[in-house]
Formats: C-alpha cells, structure tokens, sequence
C-alpha cells in the first residue's frame, strides 16, 4: 500500500503539473483527503480479504457494496436516471450478486467481514472523490493519496511488524499504483461529466474481469452462475451507459 500509493502520489502530481491543473479550494482538497482516508482503510481491508480468502468471492462482496452507497447518495443528489439505465442498474446487481455466490465453498468464507469493511470505505472513496471533482481532478488524487500514505505509514508503526516487501515484488507494485491512481482518475473525470450513480455502477462490475483473471491466473474455478453473471455485466453495460 505505501509503495504503491507513493507511485501514485508521484503519478498525479506529474499530471498535475503537465495538464497544468489550476489548484483548487482548500474544501476540494479536504474533500481529497477525506477520499484518501476512506480509501485507503477499504484498500488494506481489500488486500487482507483477498490474502486469507478467495479472490473469486470478496472481491464481489466488496465491489456490491461499493455501488450500494454512491448509488443512493447519486439519487438523492441528481435525482432518478433514465428507466432503461435503471433497468441496467438491476441486471447489474444480479450479475454481481451471481458473480460472488461462494464457489461450493461451505460455510462463510474466510475474509467475508473484511471484505464488507472494504466496500463501505470504498463506498465513502466514492462519493468523496465526487465532492472534489467538482472542481479538480489530479490535485484532489494528490492531497488523496498523500493522506492514504500517511495513514498507511501509522498502521505500519501500529502494528510493529515487518513491512518491507522484498524487491522481487516491487515491479507488482509500482503498476498496481499506476493502475489504480489512472482508475480513479477516469472516474473523477467521469462524475465530472456525468451522473455519481451511472459511474458507480459501471466501475463497480470490475469483478467481472477479477474473476476471469482469476481463473486464468490463480486456477480458481468460475461456476456457472457466475459465468451466467459476467454475460448479465456484459449485458448491462450499455443499458447503463445509454441516454
């Protein structure tokens, strides 16, 4: 988490810098903050879920929940979408409810808690992220990730244990930060020219694809609902996109 928000910390202040991005208020930059924190807390609970348990199941978990509170905080906010995006909202939350039915696993499965707590603070990420983009988008990511550093820097003291990865692992890690800082910069980009709601909902069926390259990576094994919910993702996205 440090390494890799430190490269994303880097990465939005060079594009801050090259697009020339005027600094926005000190209301946007806490609004940043505040994502960092939340987002922050929801990515360790994430990583932690996905160590102990099945990549395959609380990713899933994590990503419903995701979309369940930007999704009423964008209908209160913006008022109801077109019906047939609506429609496309439903066939998406079957399909990622379909996508994390436990795969012949019995009992709960392991980081399930964990994987509740990343979605709630990836929930909150949300909807901060889209208080700041309202005025910026790369200065926001940056006080954003400043923040999530410092945050994971305390943990580290906490907690007292070793944390230095070993450098075999550093190359994972300067592109997992580079992907995920882009990630949410398109996403700012995309709340700033549309609906909170609409932008969820699209980005919350990356489950989908974790699924897949689970399969294909990890040899986790995708049952046939959950291959019935990636054809229903499939399916909803361009409901959901339309206008």
């Amino acid at each position: 988490m440090v390494f890799a928000h430190g490269t994303g910390l880097l990465c939005m202040l060079a594009l801050a810098f090259i697009t020339r991005e005027p600094v926005p208020s000190h209301a946007a930059l806490l609004w940043g903050v505040a994502a960092g924190l939340t987002g922050g807390f929801g990515l360790v609970s994430l990583y932690r879920a996905l160590a102990i348990g099945q990549m395959g199941i609380n990713a899933p978990v994590a990503a419903v929940i995701t979309g369940a509170l930007p999704v009423v905080f964008g209908i209160w906010k913006q008022g109801f979408p077109a019906p047939i995006q609506i429609a496309g909202f439903f066939i998406a939350l079957i399909a990622i409810w379909l996508i994390a039915l436990p795969n012949g696993e019995l009992g709960r499965p392991r980081g399930l808690g964990l994987a509740v707590c990343a979605g709630i603070g990836f929930g909150f990420y949300l909807i901060c992220s889209n208080q700041a983009a309202a005025e910026a988008v790369y200065w926001p990511l940056v006080s954003s990730r400043a923040a999530s550093i410092v945050e994971m820097l305390l943990v580290v003291t906490i907690v007292g244990k070793p944390w230095k990865p070993s450098s075999s692992l550093l190359p994972y890690m300067l592109i997992a930060g580079s992907l995920d800082s882009g990630g949410n910069a398109l996403f700012m980009y995309a709340v700033r020219h549309g609906r909170l709601d609409v932008a969820t909902v699209l980005s919350s069926l990356y489950p989908a694809s974790t699924v897949l390259l689970a399969r294909i990576v990890l040899k986790e094994r995708i049952s046939r609902w959950q291959m019935a919910g990636i054809v229903a993702a499939l399916i909803a996205v361009p409901l959901i996109a339309s206008r």
